[in-house]
């Protein structure tokens, strides 16, 4: 089983993932870099928020106190 800390640490990655893929996106498309990357990243954060809303709602059911 899961401890409560390694959920978590678990949890704080995930978001911090869409957190720095987010933040690189807007300072490549700010900075003028190339659409297609920006869109890429824009892309990228959509998927890492979908895969850490389903891990923290599964946590959230899985491991209720």
């Amino acid at each position: 089983m899961l401890s409560g800390t390694l959920i978590k640490i678990i949890s704080i990655v995930l978001l911090l993932l869409v957190a720095v893929v987010l933040i690189l996106g807007i300072a490549n498309l700010f900075k003028g870099g190339s659409k297609k990357a920006s869109n890429k990243l824009m892309q990228l954060r959509v998927i890492l928020q979908f895969i850490a809303i389903i891990a923290l709602v599964g946590f959230a059911y899985f491991f209720k106190n």
